[in-house]
């Protein structure tokens, strides 16, 4: 449900009441500042929703310059960077400003989904203060949009994952000092494999091994390339590169030294309390389903094609579900670097209780009352492409010190919803993504291309079963 805030703003327990004075047909959208302060402490169900409904407000609302979208005097890059000259072109396809709402790119099948090929940005690799105006693939990587459903439920997973590999780490250095020599352990969690460490009794550590994860081993699970920690560093990233919203927690004095970064007359365009609103709506976002067509020869096949996708060795890296300890989601989080606010920079973070939400019923749980989550992925980086098929490298500018053939594993719930696909939404089938799949997937891939027709066709059927089945 959409909800429009005009007269009224909520406000949550404990915080102040606002009347809007602007008039309902203003130019300037009402949701911004709907709430002073970030959230803090767990909230209840009713104050989630209110949450909630201010974040939905913020995604699909459209900027405009009386709310200081735009940014004459700061470019794209994640880092507040200014320009050689101010930026006069309002929208640009290339380094953005490109699009007046977040939900202009994720809207398939609804708001918060993914977009088409006429939605695909232009990113450059971000910790680069250069400008660039071309899509030239040597200054600019062309992606397409992901959908957001599940986000929350894959951000948790992540936080998981990265705890235990960190302790990982810390025990096997205690045990190198205790012993007096190098200890080599694999580094496993949730039964995914991410390489081995080495640690020495000096306290240095043998990275040289690690597999799919950066060298803090922190799992980064957003973006195509597995390069954004979380969905408040990717919303606060967004809003200045989409849209020329700066988020003070980045962009303002605290780091800058200037309350308005991009000299548009407007300060603080986006404060803490929006982009939590921001991230609520988000991480509650239902998780896609296994649809069931009522076709019988649907039916039929999707089965089929569910064991054949596992027979073949898809799920090596696309695995089925993945089993999560915790459903509260805490806001902000626990491993964002500088520039993102992190649970260390509040007094008392926000915690959201995702089992609160009744789409949550749907997920089932394991023998250790884990929670399956059904996400179709592993969030480990893996390189896709090789000499013989090198069709998703189409990349030449690397992101975050990831190589351009090394990709995060695409989470495929929702696939069956979100069609065209790739990282440029280049490729119209699933045949045809499949069969573009090189490097570590080479052999599912060979196994797919030398099955019978009537096996490939069954796991397109069972691929097509995996939507985004409800509008929130």
């Amino acid at each position: 449900m959409k909800t429009v805030i005009c007269s009224l703003i909520f406000m949550f327990v404990g915080q102040q009441s606002v009347a809007q004075s602007t008039p309902v047909w203003a130019e300037k959208t009402p949701s911004i500042g709907a709430i002073e302060t970030i959230p803090n402490g767990l909230q209840s169900k009713t104050q989630l929703e209110q949450l909630r409904e201010i974040g939905e407000a913020l995604f699909t609302a459209q900027f405009t310059d009386q709310d200081g979208a735009g940014r004459p005097m700061a470019t794209q890059a994640i880092i507040p960077t200014k320009p050689r000259r101010e930026l006069r072109q309002a929208f640009a396809r290339t380094s953005g400003m490109d699009a007046n709402a977040c939900s202009s790119c994720h809207n398939q099948p609804f708001d918060g989904g993914a977009g088409g090929f006429v939605a695909n940005v232009f990113l450059s690799e971000g910790f680069n203060n250069h400008e660039f105006d071309t899509t030239d693939p040597e200054f600019s990587n062309e992606r397409g949009t992901n959908h957001l459903f599940g986000a929350g439920l894959i951000e948790l997973l992540a936080r998981e994952m990265t705890a235990e590999l960190v302790a990982q780490r810390t025990n096997a250095l205690s045990k190198a000092r205790e012993n007096g020599q190098a200890t080599r352990v694999a580094l496993v969690t949730k039964d995914v494999s991410f390489g081995y460490i080495t640690a020495m009794p000096d306290g240095m550590v043998d990275l040289t091994e690690l597999d799919g994860v950066d060298t803090d081993l922190v799992i980064r699970p957003f973006s195509q390339k597995g390069v954004m920690t979380s969905l408040r560093q990717f919303t606060v990233n967004a809003s200045n590169h989409h849209h020329g919203m700066q988020a003070s927690e980045r962009f303002g004095a605290r780091w800058t030294g200037e309350t308005d970064f991009d000299e548009d007359g407007y300060a603080d365009e986006f404060s803490p309390a929006d982009v939590s609103a921001l991230v609520a709506w988000q991480a509650s976002l239902p998780a896609p389903t296994v649809w069931q067509p009522s076709d019988n020869a649907w039916q039929d096949a999707a089965r089929k094609g569910a064991e054949y996708f596992d027979d073949f060795g898809c799920t090596s890296c696309h695995r089925t579900a993945l089993p999560l300890d915790s459903l509260h989601f805490y806001d902000p989080g626990p491993v964002d670097a500088a520039g993102t606010l992190n649970k260390h920079d509040v007094a008392n973070p926000a915690i959201y209780d995702l089992s609160q939400l009744d789409w949550v019923n749907s997920l089932e749980q394991n023998e250790q009352g884990q929670f399956m989550v059904p996400l179709f992925g592993d969030l480990k980086r893996h390189k896709i492409t090789d000499p013989e098929n090198d069709l998703l490298g189409n990349e030449l500018f690397s992101q975050r010190f990831v190589g351009r053939d090394i990709f995060m594993t695409a989470e495929l719930w929702g696939v069956g919803s979100t069609a065209p696909y790739g990282h440029r939404n280049d490729f119209t089938t699933l045949d045809t993504i499949i069969r573009a799949h090189g490097g570590s997937a080479k052999p599912a891939k060979d196994a797919y291309t030398n099955a019978q027709e009537e096996q490939r066709s069954a796991i397109v059927a069972f691929l097509k079963t995996l939507r985004i089945e409800v509008a929130e």
